[in-house]
């Protein structure tokens, strides 16, 4: 099978499309036929060992993708050959074949597409964790989420109007919030040219925001926190600015605020009943037509590497779906 190999840790540079031999499947897991993988943030820290997670050399990187089960271990219940699904596992997407333990596995929902399903459960399980499991967002309260224009950022704008929250998206241009309000965003901020928290000042009428949505880090995070209200909860999701900022510990304490950390990844591990209802969730959402992957392009195998500079580089706007079979 072709795949995309990371032989060590270091630039995305590094990477290429090699013949690698085909999985094999364990007790517990599946053999598929990858269809389409999605391109999120962990995989490009991954090949850079710099995610908390350093899978064995070599590897394809690949957290999510949606394919078709060719094989079943003799342990797996509920799944069989044939079987069109969305998998989270973790790595290995990036590749024509992947093993996936089942338990990581969804069905792939009626009147949704390989592309769409690649691009989707990541995202969204992971913003409703923040915001429901770990956020306590409730309807009525105001969202603002940081880097509102990535794959994590629009699935936050959306899964908050869901909500019933009134949600602020934040981003870098003015192409960016576009997308933000054609996904539903109430107001829209651009950090790139103005003050982030006077405007959330302006916008709030000196209120603050209930829940920050933080996928960023870096300037913006201590700025967001400032900008929120009484017993605001600013959500730690992920550093795609580059840095890990240092937040004034007086911060939380002179309006009750709480810094609340989000691992999706691993309360799947820890609790899969509540990510099963999350899931359910989301798909009842999907197909009443509230929530939906934004993928904004389709590329071969052979350009992974160059999706993967551009999603570094923050020019990226909703999801990169990768094809390895194109």
């Amino acid at each position: 099978m072709k795949a995309l190999l990371c032989t060590a840790f270091g630039p995305i540079e590094t990477l290429s499309v090699l013949e690698a031999p085909s999985p094999r499947p364990g007790p517990s897991q599946v053999l598929l036929d990858v269809k389409a993988a999605s391109l999120n943030f962990p995989d490009i820290l991954m090949v850079q060992g710099l995610y908390q997670v350093k899978p064995p050399l070599p590897f394809s990187p690949g957290v999510e993708m949606s394919g078709v089960i060719v094989e079943a271990g003799r342990e797996v219940k509920g799944f069989r050959p044939g079987d069109k699904v969305i998998a989270f596992a973790g790595w290995g997407g990036f590749a024509e074949e992947c093993a996936v333990d089942a338990e990581r596995l969804t069905p792939l929902p009626g009147g949704m597409d390989f592309v769409t399903g690649a691009a989707f459960l990541y995202t969204h399980a992971t913003s409703l964790h923040a915001l429901k499991d770990r956020g306590g967002l409730r309807a009525g309260e105001t969202l603002l989420v940081l880097g509102a224009a990535g794959g994590v950022g629009l699935a936050a704008v959306e899964i908050g109007k869901c909500m019933g929250a009134r949600v602020i998206a934040a981003a870098s241009s003015e192409a960016k919030l576009d997308l933000c309000r054609r996904k539903g965003a109430d107001e829209t901020v651009n950090y790139a040219t103005g003050n982030l928290r006077e405007r959330i000042r302006e916008i709030t009428g000196d209120t603050g925001v209930d829940v920050v949505y933080d996928p960023v880090g870096g300037p913006y995070t201590e700025a967001a926190l400032r900008a929120s209200a009484w017993r605001g909860r600013l959500l730690v999701v992920g550093f795609a600015a580059g840095g890990i900022p240092k937040i004034p510990a007086n911060l939380a304490l002179l309006k009750e605020r709480s810094i609340v950390g989000v691992y999706w990844g691993e309360s799947v591990r820890r609790d899969p009943e509540s990510h099963l209802r999350n899931s359910r969730q989301l798909m009842e959402w999907f197909s009443a037509g509230k929530v939906t992957s934004a993928v904004s392009e389709r590329v071969p195998l052979r350009e992974a590497p160059a999706a993967m500079k551009r999603m570094a580089g923050r020019e990226v706007r909703g999801k990169i779906v990768i094809l390895p079979e194109s």
